[in-house]
């Protein structure tokens, strides 16, 4: 696997620590950065295979 291929699901996983992250201490900022972030990462999708 590349370096390209794991960046975006390290972003993704980032993203969702610090999501849960301000869910769980009260931050609303912490846990809006990581909505946002996840927002900006999500993958990219391919048409199925025929």
């Amino acid at each position: 696997m590349s370096k390209d291929k794991k960046q975006p699901s390290a972003d993704r996983l980032k993203s969702s620590v610090k999501d849960a992250i301000g869910k769980l201490t009260g931050d609303v900022r912490v846990e809006t950065e990581g909505k946002g972030e996840k927002r900006r990462t999500k993958p990219e999708r391919t048409p199925p295979k025929t």
